[in-house]
């Protein structure tokens, strides 16, 4: 392609409203185009960049004896309300665009495909002799994000390659598992890119074990913990780890203490001279499940701990079923605006000890009378431990479970690992951090869509038996900017090879120099007709102008038809290294060819 002929408009400046390096690179380069909020054209080279990464992912689907396909885009709501998510996704979460059309019918442009392929699922597939089977589609998917961010990282329009796999038992299904893993892997090497495999909360997908793929980048929205001996990684959302031991109390015996305007754990632990490691907080949160039934959650966790509220979510989410519920709409933190509509009396916010009264919550039949008591591990083996005293300005020194409070039954795992914490499988390995954009997660779903829209199949003893069934994602126009975030410079994106939109360019620093266009021509017809993708610069531009925009959109290899042709040679320039080296016309096409493929294998 020439570029005098393309649709190519590059700018000298940071667009605004772009806030980190990769959108602002693909905007700059003219690989993007805003048309709305988190809604991108993807103009002529970012589609060559898509079509690359879509062909690389086709490849190891096909390899895996995956069968591609293509499902609607447009959803019927009754489907979601089978698998009990419709509420989940358009209240909860609120990330599906819903819509009625002229007959009064809801539909819903789909996040993810679950329903729509599990109703093909009943249909179709009868026997046992039928599976295993995995379906997949490259397809755009819509997601109405509260603020879309990041260009294509986080825009409510993408193109996302998911498929669908179905099997007779656990075992089929975590055989397809492993060979997702290993395509995942694959496709990410393939593209040239850093990547982590990392343990992942399945979310809103559900289902028991899932795998993100993350591809490093300091930008990226996801933190990654994990070991130098590489046996853990997992997102921060799923990581688990054993805290830092906490400190022996200095308090010997239960007594009550003025501590007035000490509302936060510092302020405590200052005022009374002891380790937040040795105090129990109670944090109030409030959740309301899909059913309208409002239950008050009371967390007590060690002082120096965070709550991690995907864990926390998870927690409730399985006990839905004692409130008559499915899942959860909404968890919150109490506030005092909130606690006005449910409590008979003020609550000593920052100061309420374990055993607060459940007399608080007042008689409503949509909020749970009784408090949900949860309490972390951290916080179970403490000592002699401070904690509030259910009073403003007050807290207890010298408490112990089984003494002055009951320890809750439920205990639970909630708490955030982070950076410094032990590892569970080696307590001398410490956990590290590193940031990562998700480019892929594989899920084991098992049952839980098939049991609630009755897909089943008949097994070889004639019984009737739910689907076992897998979800595996992979974001391609993400993979393409989380490429650009990973590598880049001060002048521009450093495409890998194997997804750049084109192998080479070829600039003409003089468009007036009769000798320069025509080695410039011959090599631009020799090397694509080589297989060899590239494109000639041959604009009436400054060939400062052509150096700036060839290093702006990255193409790997730039061929310079200057004055190195009176030696019969070109200079040629590699986008990665900038290193630059004159080689002889004739061998120019060779040279590329070898380079290209060392890159790309």
């Amino acid at each position: 392609m020439r570029l005098s002929q393309m649709l190519f408009v590059t700018l000298r400046d940071d667009p605004a409203d772009a806030e980190i390096p990769s959108h602002k690179l693909l905007l700059r380069a003219g690989y993007i185009r805003r048309i709305g909020s988190g809604i991108y054209a993807y103009l002529p080279l970012m589609w060559r960049v898509l079509q690359k990464v879509s062909q690389i992912v086709r490849e190891e689907m096909n390899a895996t004896g995956a069968q591609e396909c293509l499902l609607p885009q447009l959803q019927p709501a009754d489907l979601w309300k089978e698998s009990g998510r419709w509420d989940t996704y358009t209240k909860a979460e609120g990330i599906m665009f819903s819509l009625i059309d002229r007959r009064e019918q809801q539909l819903g442009l789909g996040p993810t495909h679950e329903e729509v392929i599990t109703a093909i699922a009943r249909d179709m597939i009868r026997s046992y002799r039928q599976l295993p089977l995995n379906l997949y589609q490259i397809q755009t998917k819509f997601r109405d994000e509260i603020r879309p961010r990041f260009g294509l990282m986080r825009g409510r329009e993408f193109i996302m390659k998911d498929a669908y796999s179905f099997h007779t038992d656990e075992a089929s299904l975590k055989e397809t598992y492993q060979d997702m893993y290993q395509a995942y892997s694959n496709i990410l090497r393939r593209s040239g890119l850093a990547f982590r495999a990392v343990e992942a909360d399945s979310g809103a997908i559900g289902g028991s074990g899932s795998t993100e793929f993350m591809i490093l980048a300091e930008a990226g929205e996801d933190e990654v913990l994990y070991t130098e001996d590489g046996k853990y990684a997992a997102n921060v959302e799923k990581a688990v780890s054993l805290p830092i031991d906490a400190e022996t109390s200095r308090f010997t015996t239960y007594e009550k203490r003025d501590t007035p305007g000490t509302e936060t754990i510092e302020k405590v632990c200052q005022l009374l001279n002891c380790s937040p490691t040795q105090l129990v907080k109670n944090v109030l949160y409030q959740t309301v499940y899909d059913n309208g039934i409002t239950v008050l959650v009371l967390v007590s966790i060690r002082g120096d701990q965070e709550v991690n509220e995907v864990k926390l979510q998870n927690e409730l989410t399985k006990l839905a079923s004692e409130y008559g519920a499915k899942t959860i709409i909404s968890l919150n933190v109490l506030n005092i605006e909130a606690q006005q509509a449910w409590t008979t009396k003020s609550l000593p916010l920052g100061y309420i000890a374990p055993d607060i009264a459940d007399e608080y919550i007042t008689a409503n039949k949509q909020i749970h009378s009784k408090f949900l008591r949860l309490v972390d591990r951290t916080a179970v083996d403490l000592k002699n431990f401070v904690t509030g005293a259910n009073e403003a300005g007050y807290h207890v020194v010298g408490a112990n479970w089984g003494e002055q409070f009951k320890l809750p039954e439920r205990v639970v795992d909630i708490r955030k690992s982070r950076p410094g914490d032990r590892a569970t499988h080696n307590p001398e390995q410490i956990l590290q951090s590193a940031r990562g954009v998700e480019a892929g997660h594989i899920f084991q779903l098992g049952t839980k869509y098939s049991q609630a829209m009755g897909a089943t199949y008949t097994n070889e003893q004639g019984e009737e038996k739910p689907l076992v069934m897998g979800c595996f994602g992979v974001g391609v126009s993400r993979l393409a900017q989380a490429a650009v975030e990973q590598s880049y410079d001060k002048d521009g994106i450093i495409w890998p090879v194997a997804i750049a939109p084109y192998h080479a360019i070829v600039t003409i620093p003089n468009i007036k120099d009769a000798q320069q266009i025509e080695i410039a021509q011959k090599l631009y017809t020799e090397l694509n007709q080589t297989g060899i993708e590239t494109l000639l610069d041959d604009r009436d531009e400054r060939a400062g102008v052509k150096f700036k925009d060839a290093d702006l959109i990255g193409i790997p290899y730039r061929i310079v038809t200057g004055r190195a042709i009176a030696n019969g040679k070109v200079e040629v320039v590699e986008r990665a290294t900038r290193k630059s080296q004159e080689i002889a016309i004739d061998e120019v096409t060779t040279t590329l060819k070898q380079w290209i493929t060392q890159a790309i294998e």
